[in-house]
């Protein structure tokens, strides 16, 4: 596989890894109800907006990539 070949790859990763931290902090809502929910919204909003760091990182740098090959073949 190609390096741009696992963009696609990565990027289901993150949905899927953004997706589970939705799902982890919609079970655990009732406890942190129960306790400060500042841990739990933070840590969930944190991760998501990683998550969507490195996302972008790879968009970025695939773009890049593409600018490069177009003007090889110029």
């Amino acid at each position: 596989m190609t390096r741009s070949s696992l963009h696609p790859l990565k990027g289901a990763g993150y949905l899927i890894s953004t997706v589970s931290m939705i799902l982890l902090a919609t079970v655990s809502w009732d406890s942190a109800l129960k306790s400060p929910t500042a841990c739990l919204l933070g840590g969930a909003t944190t991760s998501i907006i990683g998550m969507f760091c490195r996302w972008l990182s790879y968009e970025i740098e695939k773009r890049q990539e593409e600018r490069r090959e177009g003007n090889k073949a110029r």
